[in-house]
């Protein structure tokens, strides 16, 4: 659940009142807690802070952190613990244990499969279909992940220990886990390992790692959820990795932030002419090249600042590329304007570049001031009606009142069972509906009380939504739909002129599609290269106003309906944007 970055939604120091209900549902979820655990987990009087997080699935979780380190986090009205606080009560959930190999896939979010779990000699613990569960590694008790038992214990052996095991919610070294103060778990023998002693055991256990892996090899058909093939990886192989991984990060910290920078730069350089610049494109100005192709290339988590960097400039940066490694040409075709007009693609520098798998196609800030990457989710809207005392008396025969929200296929359905059942068809025309005098009151004017015999089924239905008021719902991930009346506000984009006659692009009503004005207030900023503000709309709550520099308004549609998944028809504005003149 936690593999990919989630999104804060907010954070806030909990209430007296929910610090008591919380402790009470905390003793009911885990009985084992004493007294004074429950009173150590739930401090009185020290700050306990409540933040409310969209999971990139767009699962609404709440998680309760205490000493900036996530204890719990509850998900559909149910309590979990965090591996932070089973590192403090490790036998507060039935255990399963898996092997080192498996910890890395679990990370990644794969579920536990039967044939990767360690079935001690006392043999697996009592769960049922669903219930919450830990999963340690072998020759350490700490717990490194949580989540829910697919089948009971009982089913687990009636089906020879395959299939899948244990749905994993969190892991160490997630990004729940990262919330925290990232420590490492504690050390915490294994009673049951320590006894077998160290003779003669290295072999075996070496046989039951790869009897394990070959039975998850077999069992595996998706690879998003199942252990896959990777494992087979032996624990030193492992161990060799991570080796190597944490000295690659030393020597990045040795780094100072300007080489980081250079590194950064030099590398969506590459990615940028490897896997976005086309042949004809060129010439493709140098500006165009940094807003449009390097500036979505750049790894997710990082930004890309030249400022930042030993160039300090774009051109600086693009000619030492020319001259050092001949990769690109640079040429002032107009004054002052310089634009790349050729491009070795058979360079060795860039036929060896490796494309990076973290990339991101546009980085987007985090929001609320949280770590996690923000993965926006457009909502749901629909257009709904509400039946008027107008209309009323078409609706009594299915019991729809004045007020009753109705879908528009609804709406059809009751007008056409009303004219059947009032045999109301025309007898010579099957097209047209005969006007009695309920539908005379309900949907004609009063000029037309005498005009109007029949009407045509479209134009009836259209009259009858007509008289109806209209409303829409709206549904964000992860919460429940919000009905509202009128019509939804769009996205209202528009030009003004400032002083000395300077145009800036208004960009007003984002947040009613949940999107976070500030958030794409910078995302404009990083294609622009202009500044921005937000400024309040004066008269409107909890609204503000984004402004950037220049007309922009083929920009800021583009980020809208490409990057975000707005409909088009939620936009206004758009047309207003400025036409590309015919060259001369």
């Amino acid at each position: 659940m936690f593999a990919k970055p989630f999104r804060v939604k907010s954070n806030t120091v909990i209430k007296g009142s929910d610090r008591r209900k919380l402790k009470a549902d905390l003793s009911a979820a885990f009985p084992s807690l004493s007294a004074d655990e429950l009173s150590e987990l739930i401090p009185n009087k020290e700050e306990l802070n409540v933040v409310k997080i969209y999971a990139h699935k767009g699962d609404a979780v709440t998680l309760y952190v205490l000493h900036k380190n996530p204890l719990f986090f509850e998900l559909e009205k149910q309590l979990y613990p965090t591996v932070y606080l089973l590192w403090r009560f490790p036998g507060l959930l039935p255990i399963f244990t898996t092997w080192s190999p498996v910890l890395q896939k679990l990370i990644g979010g794969a579920d536990l499969m039967l044939p990767g779990v360690v079935v001690p000699s006392n043999g697996l613990p009592d769960v049922n279909r669903g219930g919450c569960c830990a999963v340690t590694v072998v020759n350490n008790r700490a717990p490194v992940a949580v989540g829910t038992a697919a089948v009971s214990t009982a089913e687990m052996h009636n089906l020879g220990m395959k299939g899948r095991g244990v749905c994993v919610l969190h892991t160490y070294m997630d990004n729940l886990w990262a919330f925290g103060d990232k420590s490492a778990p504690p050390s915490l023998p294994d009673p049951e390992s320590e006894e077998q002693g160290p003779n003669g055991e290295e072999s075996e256990t070496e046989e039951k790692v790869e009897e394990n892996v070959e039975k998850s090899v077999e069992e595996q058909h998706n690879p998003d959820q199942m252990v896959t093939d990777e494992v087979c990886s032996s624990v030193e192989e492992l161990n060799l990795a991570e080796k190597g991984e944490q000295e690659d990060e030393e020597e990045e910290d040795q780094k100072t932030p300007q080489e980081i920078m250079d590194a950064l730069l030099f590398q969506c350089f590459l990615h940028a002419l490897k896997c976005k610049v086309k042949k004809s494109e060129l010439p493709l100005l140098t500006s165009t090249f940094l807003r449009n192709h390097m500036f979505s290339c750049c790894p997710s988590g990082k930004q890309l600042d030249i400022k930042k960097s030993s160039y300090k400039k774009l051109s600086k940066f693009l000619h030492t590329m020319q001259q050092q490694y001949n990769l690109v040409r640079i040429k002032e075709l107009t004054k002052g304007v310089e634009s790349i007009v050729e491009v070795d693609w058979k360079n060795p520098e860039l036929r060896s570049f490796n494309v990076p798998e973290d990339t991101a196609c546009e980085a987007v800030p985090a929001q609320d001031g949280g770590e996690a990457e923000v993965q926006y989710c457009p909502p749901e809207i629909t257009t709904l009606y509400s039946v008027s005392a107008r209309v009323e008396p078409l609706f009594l025969d299915v019991n729809k009142r004045k007020g009753t929200i109705l879908q528009p296929a609804e709406v059809r359905s009751i007008v056409t069972e009303y004219v059947k059942k009032n045999e109301l068809v025309a007898e010579n025309n099957k097209n047209y509906v005969t006007i009695n005098p309920t539908l005379c009151d309900c949907l004609l004017e009063k000029s037309e009380y005498q005009e109007i015999e029949c009407l045509k089924w479209d134009d009836l239905f259209s009259r009858t939504l007509g008289k109806m008021q209209e409303c829409y719902q709206i549904v964000f991930p992860g919460q429940t739909p919000i009905i509202k009346k009128g019509h939804i506000e769009p996205i209202d984009i528009s030009v003004a002129s400032r002083g000395s006659n300077k145009k800036v692009t208004l960009i007003k009503n984002l947040e009613v599609y949940g999107l976070d004005p500030t958030v794409v207030s910078i995302a404009l900023q990083h294609r622009v290269q202009a500044s921005s503000v937000l400024q309040p709309i004066p008269g409107a709550k909890d609204k503000v106003l984004v402004q950037i520099q220049g007309n922009q308004i083929q920009q800021v549609s583009n980020l809208l309906i490409d990057n975000y998944q707005i409909p088009r028809k939620y936009i206004q504005g758009i047309d207003k944007a400025p036409k590309g003149g015919k060259k001369k």
